[in-house]
């Protein structure tokens, strides 16, 4: 008999399935399971695995009568009922650890296209215009950057930051991350002077009801005249009518945006509006897409389960 029965509901990578076999749990491969299929079939699994797709919701995890570990693979818990988990006594385990580097370097990915015009040029290339003259950008040296959310991620773009010749600035409530940002070299400060010396601004934090709408047309108008956002964390974090207003009107320079409120954006007419525009550069939802990524996070959910239910 197996150690415990695991209803893998998304994608994880093969060598994390490979772990959990040969460790001798039962598990199902279930990675288009809708919804409805997940109520009804989730009673007699100890663990569920998920990434972004699959939501846990309330109705799931009162369904889940054996469940005893809720595991999702990346970093955002957004898409788990963590109260009612918890009402139930049900562990929740994610792998901050897991895309740090991979959504660091997304972020310099962005920034750097939005500052050098990239995907601008590359656009008319493609219709036949040599827009040399109008794409003249800057460089990131010497610029300031502010990293709103110093956990695991956060570091790791401070770190590259510094290594292009930065001054970067960091906000963060744990007084343990702020011994980081010392250490490192990072001028920790409050939000408001976050925000207000931030060439290129970047947020890592979780989206909770407590940051919904955190960077809204206050934080946007305080910034600094052509100053960049980037936003890699959830789009629910950003007003995204402030920040489409704030481009519209000329203060903000230009975004970097992997994130929405609605994914996919099409059909959301602001959403719309807002990718279409010159200065703005988006991606659909990649941070943690790398190979390296999709690995560490499946490797380090497997061992919190195997942990759990040993």
């Amino acid at each position: 008999m197996g150690k415990g029965r695991i209803l893998v509901a998304d994608p994880i990578h093969k060598d994390a399935i490979e772990q959990l076999n040969n460790a001798g749990f039962d598990l199902e491969l279930n990675t288009d399971i809708t919804p409805e299929q997940l109520t009804r079939t989730i009673e007699g699994f100890d663990a569920i695995v998920v990434r972004s797709r699959t939501k846990v919701t309330k109705e799931v995890i009162e369904a889940g009568t054996s469940l005893k570990v809720i595991a999702r693979a990346g970093v955002g818990l957004d898409n788990v009922d963590r109260v009612v988990a918890k009402e139930k006594g049900i562990q929740v385990v994610n792998s901050p650890e897991g895309p740090s580097v991979s959504v660091a370097e997304l972020v310099f990915a962005l920034a750097l296209n939005v500052l050098r015009k990239i995907s601008f040029g590359d656009s008319g290339i493609r219709r036949g215009e040599w827009l040399k003259k109008v794409s003249k950008g800057g460089e990131m040296r010497g610029r300031r950057m502010g990293v709103w959310g110093f956990g695991l991620i956060g570091e790791e773009v401070a770190k590259r930051a510094l290594a292009f010749g930065m001054t970067v600035y960091g906000y963060d409530l744990a007084p343990q991350r702020i011994e980081v940002m010392k250490d490192l070299g990072v001028n920790s400060v409050s939000a408001e002077e976050l925000v207000s010396v931030s060439d290129i601004l970047t947020v890592h934090v979780p989206l909770i009801p407590q940051t919904r709408g955190l960077v809204g047309e206050k934080e946007l108008t305080a910034m600094p005249q052509g100053a960049i956002l980037i936003n890699t964390a959830r789009g629910g974090i950003v007003n995204e009518q402030a920040l489409y207003q704030s481009l519209v009107d000329g203060h903000l320079g230009g975004a970097g945006i992997d994130v929405f409120s609605d994914e996919p954006p099409f059909g959301n007419a602001l959403l719309e509006k807002l990718v279409a525009l010159p200065n703005v550069v988006s991606t659909p939802h990649i941070g943690a897409q790398t190979n390296e990524a999709s690995r560490a996070n499946s490797m380090i959910i497997a061992e919190k389960v195997m942990a759990i239910l040993k």
